[in-house]
């Protein structure tokens, strides 16, 4: 089978072929969002959906600062709702693009939230459930359009996906842990043979609030350990820093990947929030691209 006409141009798309795929694999969940750190933890585990009565809507786009071609963009879109102390449901979209390959991902949300203590301490469970589809765009290939290995992506079925999340919280203290991509961990596919999928995520932090300090100052240490496929184990380790009862919050994390984290944003009477993310680039891809720019906005109704 020939799709490229000269060795030359073969080379070429060979070599581009391989880093954007690196960098796709770099961005999807070696760097996830990094929203899902302080600003939106909903992301990352269903169980964080509806923690607080009424309506979030999170608005989160990342963009690699790179003029190749293909340079992975990710958008996503989630709602939570809580409906008392008790219940939350949630919404949430996702999509990823790097080079041909774009993700889709749709999951609805169930979140009970149990009080332990009063309404301080709960322990939370969340289910998501909806489906993921991969595609491969096909009127991008600079080749051959009947290329057999093309089509066998575009054939798979839309598959039916679920994540499974714990939470407890208090006040100060919150300890959670997610099993994300249920279908690969129940499931096994011969077939599957992407090795960027987070695999799991647990996370502890702990606030410190010093209401003398800068007109309210709160400090929020936070480490995450994290699982993806087919890499070894992430530790971030960082903490949120906010000012003038969280008017203002700057937040840095340092990744096991070699790669940082840093973020400032504002806040507007608690009901909108701004705020700008920069991760770099592991040490493996610093020499080929730039690091990814993340904007965040997040909306609290009702």
């Amino acid at each position: 089978m020939k799709i490229f006409n000269t060795p030359a141009l073969f080379k070429t798309a060979a070599a581009l072929f391989i880093t954007v795929s690196s960098i796709a694999e770099s961005s999807a969940q070696l760097h996830p969002l990094s929203g899902i750190y302080y600003q939106n933890q909903y992301l990352g585990n269903p169980a964080m959906a509806g923690q607080e009565e009424g309506l979030n809507i999170n608005l989160g786009y990342r963009q690699q600062w790179s003029s190749m071609p293909g340079a992975p963009v990710t958008q996503s879109l989630t709602g939570d709702y809580g409906f008392s102390s008790k219940v939350g449901l949630g919404l949430n979209l996702y999509n990823d693009k790097a080079g041909l390959l774009s993700r889709t991902r749709v999951m609805g949300t169930y979140a009970y939230h149990l009080p332990l203590d009063g309404e301080s301490r709960r322990l939370s469970f969340g289910l998501s459930l909806g489906f993921m589809n991969e595609r491969l765009a096909e009127e991008d290939v600079n080749g051959n359009p009947n290329d057999v290995s093309i089509g066998r992506v575009n054939d798979r079925e839309t598959f039916i996906d679920g994540d499974f999340g714990l939470a407890y919280t208090s006040n100060k203290l919150t300890v959670q842990g997610a099993l994300p991509n249920m279908k690969n961990f129940f499931k096994k596919d011969d077939n599957e043979n992407t090795v960027d999928q987070s695999t799991f995520f647990t996370a502890v932090s702990y606030k410190l609030y010093f209401p003398q300090s800068l007109n309210g100052m709160g400090i929020e240490p936070k480490a995450v350990y994290r699982g993806v496929k087919g890499y070894n184990d992430i530790l971030d380790a960082g903490a949120r820093i906010t000012f003038a009862g969280e008017a203002l919050h700057l937040m840095g994390m340092y990744h096991s990947s070699q790669s940082a984290t840093f973020g400032a944003g504002v806040n507007y009477k608690q009901a909108l929030s701004i705020m700008g993310m920069y991760t770099t680039e592991t040490s493996a891809l610093r020499g080929y691209t730039s690091g990814n720019f993340e904007l965040a906005l997040k909306v609290r109704l009702f």
